[in-house]
């Protein structure tokens, strides 16, 4: 009797793990299903053109992030690295920009020397990305609009305003990140004279018909040193002093402008990402 309990533990010590699996299981377990990159039964998101979680919608293209958040993202058109203004010219002619390059900023040139004046990208845009760095001068000289004034215009003619707005005041229309002649920043976030800031604006373009008519107007998003300041909002046109804007000009691209307002206010790390606002569509 022992010795054929022996036989038989031998006997199954000996028999195969995957014949005894073959016998509880009938074989192999099933292979667990991959994730799926996609669905083709899903219902059609309302317009009809791609369903819910559709796998042949395009996927979004690869863009490699800067660094830090200011730094240029690997699609970026970068307008001014410290070194140069090889992508800048004069606004009045289209002569080279002659604003000061120096220590890695540009500044606006004091008065009465060289010709001086607005300076504009030797490109056109349309709806962008636009980060921009500015300081308004250590030394505090005059107040309201004449303290650290200037400007970032879109599409030519849409200002985001510069100014030294901290501890100095001025209408509420003027202030640094405002919408120049309209809207008023959210709030104030202001760095002191002297300290290096940060604008990040995405910019919509107005759009027409063929027939010259206005069908959606220019929209802002800014953030001041990393604060909401304008979300979505609107323009009345194109930019103005003392006067309401208007859409009497048709544009739908025009160059990025830097403004000279006689203040020695600096600029560096300038970079612009052209947006296709319709790829979501």
């Amino acid at each position: 009797m022992m010795r054929l309990l022996f036989l038989l533990s031998a006997l199954s010590l000996s028999l195969p793990a995957s014949g005894l699996a073959d016998e509880k299981g009938k074989g192999k377990k099933p292979a667990q299903p991959k994730t799926p990159t996609g669905y083709t039964d899903t219902p059609y998101l309302p317009g009809g053109k791609w369903r819910v979680h559709d796998d042949a919608r395009p996927r979004p293209e690869v863009v490699t992030p800067g660094e830090t958040a200011a730094s240029a993202p690997s699609d970026a058109i970068v307008l001014f690295d410290g070194s140069n203004l090889d992508e800048w010219v004069m606004e009045k002619d289209g002569s080279p920009a002659d604003w000061i390059v120096k220590d890695g900023f540009m500044e606006v040139p004091p008065r009465g020397q060289g010709a001086g004046g607005y300076i504009k990208t030797k490109r056109e845009f349309g709806d962008v990305q636009l980060h921009v760095e500015f300081a308004t001068p250590e030394k505090v000289e005059g107040n309201s609009q004449g303290r650290g004034n200037s400007g970032v215009f879109l599409l030519g003619g849409y200002e985001i305003q510069v100014l030294d707005s901290y501890e100095n005041k001025s209408y509420a229309d003027g202030q640094a990140s405002a919408i120049y002649g309209y809207k008023p920043p959210l709030v104030n976030a202001s760095r002191p004279p002297g300290k290096w800031q940060t604008y990040d604006i995405i910019f919509e373009a107005p759009k027409w018909d063929a027939e010259g008519n206005l069908l959606k107007r220019a929209h802002v998003t800014v953030l001041h040193n990393g604060v909401l300041t304008h979300h979505h909002q609107d323009f009345l046109g194109p930019s103005g002093h003392k006067r309401v804007a208007n859409y009497n000009q048709i544009r739908e691209k025009g160059p990025i402008k830097l403004q000279n307002h006689s203040n020695p206010t600096r600029f560096r790390n300038i970079w612009v990402r052209e947006l296709d606002l319709s790829a979501n569509e």
